[in-house]
């Protein structure tokens, strides 16, 4: 059964570079564990807004654990930590215009 992530993503005080920076490597992997990157949108992080959403699907929890242990994210934590604030992840399931 495949899985759909909704991942919320907010930077800490002037790191939103370095944040998106973050994101497009750590994105980089997420085929190699069998998922796709749906989309990502970017808010301007105002407000208590996070600043970047991402919808990424993939095939299987273990596919999602797999790509969550994944040394190569692992080694950039230090780098993750000093980018990214908060992160929260919900489950969903996409629904087309009429619902």
């Amino acid at each position: 059964m495949s899985l759909t992530l909704c991942v919320l993503l907010w930077a800490h005080p002037e790191a939103e570079d370095a944040l998106i920076a973050h994101e497009d490597e750590v994105l980089g992997f997420v085929t190699e564990h069998g998922g796709r990157v749906v989309q990502r949108a970017r808010s301007a992080g105002f407000g208590g807004d996070p600043l970047e959403i991402q919808l990424l699907e993939f095939p299987s929890a273990a596919a999602v654990d797999a790509y969550m242990a994944d040394g190569r994210r692992a080694m950039l934590t230090d780098e993750r930590d000093r980018a990214i604030a908060r992160t929260e992840v919900i489950t969903v399931e996409l629904v087309g215009p009429g619902g």
